[in-house]
């Protein structure tokens, strides 16, 4: 069922929100492309200078215990590790949703929106698990240069809608895309039965 709310919606190609640390960039259909195809990025930051965020919806099967053995008891199910994007592959990023005043573990947030944060992965993990309530490790993240997006955007390659904890930490990830496009008003709650083939429609 389509959401209620009409805010956020716009005319031609560019529909939604403005991109923005906090929000969500969901592929649209017409983006085919392997690496992006049905994404749902959480982005981190957003400005003239180029564009961050993570993908949520691609988790892989190894478990961050196999790559990260202190941190398996810490993070969110499912215990597995994210593929955040193209850009450094090899190297792992840790959001957190803090619980409260930082304390001795506030070097080691990086404050973003809304309580999420990124996570120091080389913190004591104690102290990073007394201060926070879900953590989800992803390889890798996406990335822009400045301009880049807004080109894509303009291009309809994606919708902006506003994101929440819910939805980095969605126990249900695969289904993220489809579960973000329907809760949106009309028409992008309408995307969510778009067929992957498009000649089935």
């Amino acid at each position: 069922m389509c959401g209620v709310a009409a805010a956020g919606a716009g005319g031609g190609a560019k529909i939604g929100l403005e991109p923005a640390g906090g929000r969500l960039l969901v592929a649209t259909p017409m983006l085919t492309e392997p690496t992006f195809v049905r994404t749902v990025i959480y982005l981190l930051e957003h400005d003239d200078d180029g564009t961050v965020g993570v993908v949520l919806n691609r988790p892989s099967r190894t478990p961050v215990g196999q790559v990260l053995p202190d941190w398996y008891d810490a993070v969110s199910e499912p215990q597995v590790v994210f593929g955040g994007g193209p850009v450094q592959p090899d190297g792992a990023l840790c959001l957190g949703l803090a619980s409260g005043a930082p304390g001795p573990a506030g070097d080691r947030l990086r404050p973003l929106t809304d309580g999420m944060c990124t996570v120091d992965l080389d913190a004591d993990v104690d102290q990073i698990t007394a201060v926070t309530t879900r953590m989800r490790v992803f390889a890798g993240h996406a990335g822009w240069e400045g301009g880049q997006l807004d080109s894509e955007l303009s291009a309809g390659a994606w919708f902006v809608v506003a994101g929440s904890a819910g939805d980095v930490f969605s126990q249900q990830p695969v289904q993220l895309w489809r579960d973000v496009l329907r809760r949106q008003p009309a028409p992008l709650c309408f995307v969510a039965g778009f067929p992957r083939d498009p000649t089935l429609n």
